[in-house]
């Protein structure tokens, strides 16, 4: 039973909320600065499993977090879509003309690039979390300083909030997936998603074939991601996602591929969040 997951940021954060809306059961969150502290806490066993962002409507793919799931054979058993509304926010008692800098996680900062074009006079900071700078301009009182955090960090940190869903593109979504150190327990009759990585030989078709054995075995490809091979330079590892309607077209799919000699590694098999 998972009792504790390792988080990105600090309560209030846009992971800590995929915690509270995921799980069925209340868990304890271990609050991480860096993915890479995330990993450490799973594989020390600190936490029982791990949240991770994959992927957003605006900014596109994580790759350096698709690269920590395969590089640590960790498994993903879930995935949860949180819409994402961005809003400044400060000590009580200021207006946006009265901040000089706003602090923010590089991913929130690059979809809210376009409100601040208003507001030439803020200088954008990249920092380790949105939360967690919500949290310190609290704890040390900075004036002149903003945030861009969730509502519930306003909240847990009482500030105010200057702006409201100042993201570029009102419908933005970010997915986070569930890793853990060993397979999900799902049952095989309600698995209808998978996440696999493959590298295809360096040669004309290698890909399309793969892709049509996908196809004939009547998977649905959602999302294909090409990652560097560091030491094999030009060469190329894709991260898949793909869903079916019976887990049995899975497994044939990945049979014949097995047979192909292609390296073929599933990294998840876990119930669609979108079904």
């Amino acid at each position: 039973m998972i009792k504790t997951v390792a988080i990105q940021g600090v309560k209030g954060s846009f992971h800590h909320i995929v915690t509270q809306q995921f799980f069925e059961n209340p868990v304890n969150s271990i609050e991480c600065m860096t993915f890479d502290s995330v990993v450490d806490s799973l594989l020390t066993k600190e936490s029982d499993a791990a949240v991770m962002a994959l992927e957003n409507s605006i900014a596109g793919s994580i790759i350096p977090n698709y690269a920590l799931i395969d590089k640590n054979a960790l498994h993903i058993v879930g995935e949860h879509y949180l819409d994402i509304q961005h809003n400044l926010m400060a000590l009580k008692g200021q207006g946006i003309d009265d901040i000089k800098e706003v602090y923010s996680h590089p991913m929130a900062l690059l979809q809210c690039k376009k409100f601040f074009r208003q507001y030439p006079h803020i200088k954008l900071v990249e920092d380790k979390d949105t939360a967690e700078v919500a949290q310190r301009i609290q704890e040390k009182q900075l004036k002149g300083i903003g945030a861009i955090a969730s509502v519930a960090a306003a909240e847990i940190f009482d500030l105010d909030i200057l702006a409201e869903s100042i993201q570029t593109i009102k419908n933005n979504e970010t997915r986070f997936v569930i890793v853990t150190r060993k397979n999900s327990a799902v049952p095989e009759h309600e698995i209808n998603k998978a996440s696999v990585k493959f590298e295809a030989n360096h040669k004309r078709g290698s890909l399309a074939t793969i892709l049509n054995v996908m196809s004939d075995c009547r998977l649905n490809l959602t999302k294909i991601q090409s990652l560097p091979i560091i030491e094999t330079p030009w060469k190329y590892a894709f991260f898949v996602d793909v869903t079916f309607e019976s887990y049995e077209d899975f497994k044939k799919a990945k049979a014949i591929i097995d047979i192909m000699g292609d390296a073929f590694k599933v990294l998840g098999e876990y119930k669609n969040a979108k079904l």
